[in-house]
């Protein structure tokens, strides 16, 4: 009993010395394998809306609405999340500081996109495609310019907002 209240005590005290790490680790949630935080591939848009993780930018118009993570909104012009009428949230978009749980972020060298997935290939638009490691019904998709990443995200295999 005492081992065990001794322990709680230094696990309690060591979150509150570390409890800013552990704040930060939370804060960055990675992009995969599916979703980002509570934000889920497949969620409808009434329950992407209830995680309070999501704002609408553009709607659908009986198909595809654009959204953004609260946390990381995009220009006037783009959006950081598809939702379908048919799948449900199709895609996310990765923002500066999302990385994949491999590690993978913007500005990481496709030399370490190839190593964090060995079975990468390239895909007839230019675009870097991989079925997500944890998640088959998901793919990453990275765009690489001058050997870095310049923008990736994690989309379903069925989704149906863009080419």
């Amino acid at each position: 009993m005492m081992k065990t209240m001794i322990g709680a005590s230094l696990l309690a005290g060591s979150l509150l010395v570390s409890g800013a790490g552990a704040a930060v680790a939370q804060a960055q949630p990675t992009l995969g394998p599916y979703g980002y935080g509570g934000v889920k591939l497949g969620m409808t848009a009434k329950q992407a809306r209830a995680t309070g993780g999501v704002v609408q930018k553009m709607p659908g118009g009986g198909g595809c609405s654009g959204w953004d993570l609260k946390k990381f909104r995009t220009p006037k012009d783009s959006v950081g999340v598809y939702i379908s009428p048919r799948v449900g949230l199709a895609a996310i978009f990765a923002a500066k500081g999302m990385k994949t749980p491999q590690g993978i972020k913007i500005g990481s060298t496709l030399k370490q996109v190839k190593a964090a997935y060995p079975r990468i290939k390239k895909d007839f638009d230019g675009f870097y495609v991989i079925t997500v490691p944890g998640n088959k019904k998901a793919y990453y998709n990275f765009s690489v310019e001058r050997g870095k990443v310049t923008e990736y995200g994690i989309a379903l295999h069925k989704q149906d907002c863009f080419n």
